[in-house]
């Protein structure tokens, strides 16, 4: 039930008003003297449980194409379904300060999963191992301290700065809360945004909810019957012969994939896919048309290139040339954004210097947690940071300065950057890149470049990168709280308990993603390699379904690789002799055990860039001959006009990873070109256009298809390292394999395609059919 303060007005408190026209003029949907029941828990636990999950599916994305899509809208939307449903069987229907606070908690796990996938594999590359231990306190300390940070920058950039700060995915998400505001909200709510249409508005955003949970049934059923049961070929492919030898193109078939193209839009899926057609059909053809009639190999290679297919090629130089193009990409990002980062710092400090000092009698919507509670919380994540050993940052005084330096800049930038140009524009890896750089430099300067201290700047950086993620998402939530009407401690409260859960739960989905698709390659007895006492590691045995047939116990060795590629891990006898190969399910090669099952591999493309930029600086060991090509060519696209980053990323990636994002990204061109003459007598702007087009149906049922196809990916990569279901999956495969046409065959490659062409005419049918009828509107945003 509601409640009213008797003290409508708040003149005594000193500063309490904004000298910014807009800001001090602005009423939010649910008045301050309202008070609605907000931080309950039943919404914050199913906030942080959908965090959880579109958390999972944003880590299955970024360790696949180091990419991720926004959660806010797509939570905002199930959360008002599942409690309008509630309400049909008699429960109490959400009001839209709890809607809020569900999509509070619940966006949290998509930064900290792309500060996670950006970080934490390339502790492998380097050499190390992925312990659980390390990638949880990673996850919970940066996605703490970003939040933490924050808090204070609020006053300044969320209320001072509004209308001027636009903060785009907050402001859409308000529209979204707004429109589909319960009869309790709108009862209580300032009149100046009510209208005649709410019960329709609330009819079509509770259909936005069945549009997600379609979305979602269809991905993971899609995904399921390709994936696990083997209905169809998921990689339809076509290698060229001569005169195009080692040409190829290549699609992975999945609905998260396809999800992230129609998210992202047409321009940078066509980017991206244009670095993945360079690579495929230049560069590795070229390779092989050069080094065809060379004898023996070609370093880094380690087998002639005649012998090679393109994929060997790809693994030997062209990973290599997408690295260089990657990094530099990322510099010249991050030189590019310098200008606009000044910028927001200056105004984010200038505006934290003029901010108005918290007051206990302040109007509820302006109440934000105690500073005693930020400042302590800061300290202690810091202390923890200092005597954790997994971080490699016992008493290092340097090291945590360097994390409250960068981490404070790039979370007022990142805070400000993400009301200026909006979270998918936000240079989060150009930050992350600046920080890497500047604390290899001081590294360096000092003297500490042994590899222990790989993983003290690798902490660094993933501590920072985690933390400006989650300063911007934070910053986005608190535009939605003030935009309605939230009360802004209980939105932080909600932000931190769903960081802090997602943080525990995407540490373990990591490590499996990782483990259940190791490959234990077996080594030659005739290798020459042989591993010194003092470099071997722990005890281990094989995991998986290898480990029932070698149940012996063998000693780990991390070898360093001496041209300066990745390190490798190997299983190694008493006597110091390798026995197997550790392929790892992330950043691996091989892609079928030695039993002749199948296992997924991830490429994540900015660990590596993050691994190449520590090992370039303190080791200065890498095959620089590629590099510098990757380089040259990310220069050459800049001088063209071209973003290098996106397209660079194309280059690292497979070809079959970034066309089905490129297909999704023409889908939303059709519907966006059938939106614009839809709307051409409404003279609407490119940026109306595309507001309208991000809260359509369209994407919403792409975000179903990518929670629904990546959940079911990681539900697949955990089963494949439960022994008895592998058995199970081999039996399929075997059966796919003889009996059935679309999985194996003559025709595979072309009769795979039929069900994603079913999967894109739909996402193409429910995009266009919203576009059809005009959408009544919940108000109007002051």
């Amino acid at each position: 039930m509601a409640t009213v303060d008797t003290e409508q007005e708040y003149p005594d408190i000193v500063g309490a008003r904004p000298t910014n026209p807009l800001a001090a003029n602005f009423k939010p949907f649910i008045p301050p003297s309202v008070r609605l029941p907000e931080l309950t828990l039943p919404h914050l636990i199913i906030g942080t449980l959908l965090g959880i999950v579109f958390g999972a599916s944003s880590l299955y994305l970024v360790l696949k194409v180091g990419l991720t899509v926004s959660a806010s809208i797509p939570v905002a939307v199930i959360s008002i379904t599942i409690f309008r449903l509630f309400a049909k069987f008699g429960f109490r229907d959400a009001n839209v300060l709890q809607n809020n606070i569900v999509q509070t908690a619940g966006s949290a796990g998509e930064s900290i999963a792309f500060g996670l996938g950006v970080t934490m594999p390339a502790i492998m590359i380097l050499g190390f191992d992925l312990e659980i231990t390390r990638v949880m306190l990673v996850a919970i300390l940066g996605g703490l301290l970003g939040i933490l940070m924050m808090i204070p920058l609020r006053r300044a950039l969320i209320v001072d700065q509004h209308g001027l700060l636009k903060y785009p995915e907050g402001t859409a998400c308000a529209e979204v809360l707004k429109a589909a505001a319960s009869k309790e909200s709108l009862t209580v709510a300032d009149q100046t945004h009510t209208t005649t249409g709410a019960e329709i508005v609330n009819e079509e955003a509770a259909g936005g909810g069945k549009v997600i949970f379609s979305g979602f049934g269809i991905g993971f059923a899609y995904q399921s019957l390709m994936g696990a049961f083997k209905m169809w070929k998921s990689d339809p492919v076509k290698v060229f012969d001569a005169p195009f030898k080692g040409g190829s193109i290549s699609a992975t078939i999945e609905p998260a994939l396809l999800g992230v193209g129609y998210i992202i839009g047409p321009r940078i899926a066509s980017i991206m896919c244009a670095g993945g057609v360079l690579a495929y059909l230049v560069l590795i053809p070229a390779i092989k048309f050069f080094g065809e009639h060379v004898t023996g190999a070609v370093a880094p290679g380690t087998i002639p290139i005649s012998e090679m297919s393109p994929d060997q090629v790809r693994g030997a130089y062209i990973l290599y040339i997408g690295a260089g193009a990657v990094a530099a990409g990322g510099i010249i990002s991050l030189i590019r954004s310098l200008p606009t980062i000044w910028h927001g710092l200056k105004g984010g400090l200038a505006d934290l210097r003029g901010g108005h000092a918290a007051s206990s009698r302040a109007p509820r919507t302006d109440q934000d947690l105690s500073m005693k509670i930020v400042i302590g919380g800061v300290i202690f994540l810091l202390l923890v940071m200092m005597v954790a050993p997994q971080l490699h940052l016992q008493w290092n005084l340097l090291g945590a300065l360097l994390i409250v330096a960068f981490g404070f800049l790039f979370v007022t930038v990142s805070s400000r950057l993400t009301g200026e140009i909006g979270s998918s524009s936000n240079p989060i890896s150009g930050m992350t890149v600046a920080t890497l750089l500047l604390t290899c430099l001081v590294f360096l300067i000092v003297g500490w470049t042994g590899p222990h201290y790989f993983v003290t700047a690798l902490s660094i950086g993933g501590i920072v990168c985690i933390a400006a993620s989650n300063g911007g998402t934070t910053s986005q939530d608190l535009k939605t709280g003030f935009l309605v009407g939230s009360t802004p401690k209980f939105q932080q409260i909600a932000i931190l308990c769903g960081a802090l859960a997602s943080a525990i739960a995407l540490g373990p989905i990591l490590l499996m993603l990782n483990d259940r698709n190791n490959v234990y390659v077996p080594v030659p007895p005739s290798t020459e390699l042989h591993a010194p006492a003092e470099e071997l590691g722990r005890s281990e045995k094989l995991q998986g379904p290898q480990g029932q047939t070698d149940q012996n116990t063998y000693r780990v060795w991390q070898r360093l690789d001496p041209g300066g590629g990745a390190a490798q891990r190997y299983l190694v006898n008493d006597q110091g002799v390798p026995v197997y190969l550790v392929d790892p399910g992330i950043n691996g090669t091989h892609k079928i055990r030695p039993n002749g099952s199948s296992v997924m591999k991830f490429d994540a493309p900015k660990a590596t860039l993050m691994s190449y930029i520590i090992k370039g600086i303190l080791s200065r060991k890498l095959p620089w001959a590629l590099v510098l090509l990757g380089v040259m060519i990310a220069i050459v696209l800049e001088m063209s006009g071209i973003p290098s980053l996106a397209f660079a990323v194309g280059v690292y990636l497979p070809l079959a990873s970034s066309s089905p994002i490129f297909i999704g990204g023409m889908i939303r061109l059709l519907v966006d070109r059938y939106l614009k003459v839809k709307f051409r007598h409404k003279n609407l702007s490119d940026v109306e256009l595309t507001a309208e087009g991000d809260k359509s149906h369209g994407v919403l049922l792409a975000s179903g298809y990518i929670a629904g196809g990546a959940l079911a990916g990681i539900v697949i990569a955990f089963m494949a390292g439960v022994p008895n279901l592998v058995d199970v999956s081999k039996r399929i495969e075997d059966w796919s394999t003889a009996n059935n046409p679309f999985f194996d065959g003559a025709n595979a490659n072309l009769l795979a395609l039929l069900p994603f062409a079913v999967l894109c005419a739909l996402l193409y049918l429910v995009g266009r059919d919203v576009l059809l009828a005009a959408r009544p509107r919940h108000g109007k945003l002051q």
